[in-house]
């Protein structure tokens, strides 16, 4: 499986959230797992954002800031180019998207189109996930 991981996703590998074992286990079974370049920020934001309202320790947060940095580059990252603008504006409008979920799909579409091979989308926003089925994206949690 080739699996693409959003910011929704990836953040709870890093965070203990609920389907956090989820996915421990689709990265574990993914052949290689993708994820656009924009995450890294989405990611750490969310990990800040974490210790600032104080569901996680600083302590915690410090150490989720690290590994997950530290596990930056075992992830293959997929730029945002021209053609991911314009690829994300047409998702955002067809599918009603925020603009980081509509890059999202954008990235993963074109990584699909690329390989020719099946990607899977890991996300847990459920309008991401609405827009992965309309155009017929494979998708976890299914």
């Amino acid at each position: 499986m080739i699996l693409y991981l959003d910011a929704s996703a990836l953040v709870k590998r890093y965070i203990q959230e609920k389907a956090s074992q989820d996915i421990y286990a689709w990265i574990e079974a993914a052949d290689i797992a993708v994820t656009g370049l924009v995450t890294r920020v989405e990611v750490a934001a969310a990990i800040a954002r974490a210790g600032r309202m104080k569901l996680i320790k600083p302590d915690e947060t410090l150490a989720a800031l690290r590994q997950f940095r530290s596990e930056w580059e075992s992830f293959q990252r997929l730029p945002i180019t021209e053609n991911t603008v314009i690829r994300g504006d047409a998702l955002a409008v067809e599918h009603n998207l925020k603009g980081y979920d509509a890059t999202h799909l954008a990235c993963a579409l074109i990584w699909q189109e690329t390989l020719g091979m099946p990607v899977t989308l890991a996300s847990f926003d459920d309008h991401l996930i609405e827009a992965a089925r309309a155009v017929q994206m494979s998708y976890l949690p299914a």
